[in-house]
């Protein structure tokens, strides 16, 4: 048998090479065009993210899970969500935190049964709040400012109590809101005028505004035309549904009294405060509201009064009190306005503004001079559920100067960044969060397509960082309220504040201080991540649904398997929810639940769904 040659093996050799080169070019070629996006499968997945990403959210429509998650290795019966019942007809408009019957077991001293008291576990409801019978979606801004639907808040005492005063009127089956107040009858409009004479309103000094004691809260709703966001607050008192009517109205209120706690908004965080005949009495108890509003007030902010005491002289027969009592009572305002450094520019009518100084450091000087008692917390943003102190909160050295007008400050550097009094949190940190927050949103508002439209008015962010999700969906059909929950890392409230925008401090283990059905809208980001281990999950997705609409929507934004847990609780919540892959794609894991609460009513001592 003859031997194979050295040349043929020399051969094969070469052609063995060439096969393995060749199969490597081949794959590397294969390689990067899948790499470019342009193979068929690449594609496909595009159409489907696109197709999955781009629905709009409407009543009709039927939102199933396309990530199945953990759920395929829960047992069967743990599978399977717990139904939660209609509560009774009468808890329609139920405060958790604000119980009139709760409150009658409190003092009266100071306004103390008129603060937060909330029920203990035992005491919570575990059902849903029904909404009235013949319930409706509120009046598009800016109707609702001037109609509110009877059957949405059928309360028509202050009809009777405030007739005189232009404040509200039953008109078929409607309320008319005319503008007027109890110091203002002949509208709001022209009342504001008398405030912009003395108060740069018109050029965006002023922004953010603090109504204390707001009634049915026209001031803010006429301070709107005008740029001005306005934070209004009042107790839920014998004035039935006062703040109700400010939230159907769209206007931002919340249910609050200055009492015996400090407010729960950050040190100065308000371009101007507000009390039209608010029934505070600002000179009692050594000055301790007035050193409250300071504490809250920007330096260069302004001060409103109007109604007793001021100009007493001429108005005290009017207002049937003593002459000598009303001259009491102003003197000790203008004594601690003296002692806050507070400049009086303007007292005409029953109307005064005071503006607090520019010149902190001066200011402190003549503070020690006088031997005024100065706080000794750190922390002058500490105030959840903190008491209230006769003392003067220093200001920083920080220079109020540096805010620009609004909207200009809406995307600058805020302050306290730059002058690093937000620990972690530098200009380039919140440049970054401002574009991440703009991608977002505009994933938003390709999966629901109603953002725009003016449908939703009243939004709330449950987690709302440097604020930077309202901003970017920032538009005069809409307002946020920012909430910086007490149990986040970084206090940015003030931040929040600085940006021209409002909001307010809450612990989301308890109730929020707003009726039934107020937000139309509501947005929450990492909440539930935040709050794994301190309160029941099923507790703030039962408020969540207390303060939801009809109709209403909500957007978590969360960890694949912690929406997987909340999507089974709100399953036996007659609400509709759909999973949505992160705007970056399916492999990220971070995802978007987006729920929509069904309309149903009370119906009598039973419920009904429509």
């Amino acid at each position: 048998m003859a031997k194979p040659s050295s040349a043929d093996g020399r051969t094969r050799s070469t052609v063995q090479i060439f096969i393995v080169v060749g199969l490597c070019c081949f794959f590397y070629i294969l390689g990067a065009w899948q790499r470019s996006g342009f193979g068929k499968g690449d594609s496909i997945a595009l159409q489907i993210t696109k197709s999955n990403t781009e629905c709009e959210i409407v009543p009709n429509l039927s939102f199933d899970s396309h990530h199945s998650g953990e759920l395929s290795k829960l047992d069967e019966a743990d599978s399977k969500p717990k139904v939660f019942q209609p509560c009774k007809a009468k808890y329609t408009d139920y405060t958790p935190c604000q119980d009139q019957r709760r409150a009658m077991t409190f003092p009266r001293e100071n306004m103390i049964y008129r603060e937060r008291h909330c029920p203990r576990e035992e005491e919570k409801l575990h059902c849903l709040i029904p909404a009235p019978k013949g319930y409706v979606t509120p009046f598009p801004w800016p109707k609702s400012r001037d109609y509110v639907p009877y059957a949405n808040a059928p309360y028509k005492s202050l009809t009777v109590e405030k007739a005189i005063q232009n404040w509200i009127q039953y008109e078929g089956n409607v309320f008319r809101f005319p503008g007027g107040g109890t110091q203002f009858p002949q509208g709001a409009d022209k009342y504001i005028d008398q405030l912009a004479s003395v108060i740069p309103i018109a050029n965006g000094t002023v922004r953010t505004a603090l109504d204390t004691g707001c009634g049915v809260a026209s001031w803010g709703a006429y301070l709107w035309s005008r740029n001005v966001i306005a934070m209004s607050f009042a107790p839920r008192d014998s004035h039935e549904a006062q703040v109700q009517f400010a939230l159907e109205r769209g206007v931002p209120a919340v249910i609050g009294v200055l009492g015996t706690i400090k407010l729960p908004y950050p040190s100065r965080a308000f371009d101007m405060a507000h009390c039209s005949r608010c029934l505070i009495p600002w000179g009692a108890n050594g000055g301790i509201y007035m050193m409250e509003v300071d504490r809250v007030l920007r330096p260069g902010g302004y001060w409103v009064l109007s109604g007793p005491p001021i100009n007493y002289r001429v108005n005290y027969k009017a207002w049937q009190r003593p002459k000598e009592d009303l001259e009491d009572e102003q003197n000790k305002i203008e004594e601690i306005a003296k002692k806050l450094c507070w400049v009086k520019r303007s007292e005409r009518a029953e109307i005064a503004v005071w503006q607090k100084t520019m010149d902190s450091e001066s200011c402190r000087r003549k503070q020690e001079d006088a031997g005024v008692n100065f706080c000794e917390s750190s922390d002058t943003d500490d105030v959840w559920y903190k008491k209230m102190e006769a003392c003067v909160t220093p200001s920083p050295k920080v220079s109020a100067g540096d805010l620009k007008p609004f909207p200009s400050r809406l995307y600058a550097i805020p302050p306290r960044i730059a002058s690093g009094l937000v620990p972690g949190v530098s200009s380039e940190t919140y440049q970054d969060d401002n574009q991440k927050w703009k991608k977002h949103v505009n994933a938003y508002k390709k999966i629901n397509r109603l953002l725009d439209t003016g449908r939703y008015r009243n939004i709330m962010d449950m987690n709302a960082g440097l604020g930077s999700f309202a901003a970017a969906i920032q538009s005069p059909k809409l307002w946020v309220m920012n909430v910086v929950p007490t149990t986040a890392e970084k206090s940015t409230l003030g931040v929040i504040y600085e940006r021209g925008l409002i909001g307010i401090y809450h612990d989301w283990c308890e109730a929020f201080s707003t009726y039934p059905r107020t937000y139309d809208l509501i947005h929450a980001n990492g909440l539930f991540s935040l709050y794994k281990d301190k309160c029941n999950a099923e507790d703030i997705l039962l408020e969540m649904d207390r303060i939801l609409r009809p109709e209403g929507a909500v957007i978590f934004r969360d960890e694949v398997d912690t929406l997987i847990k909340v999507k089974k609780i709100v399953a036996g919540m007659r609400w509709d929810t759909k999973m949505v892959d992160h705007e970056d794609g399916p492999l990220v894991p971070e995802k978007i639940l987006i729920a929509v609460k069904q309309y149903w009513v009370v119906d009598g001592n039973s419920t009904s769904t429509q």
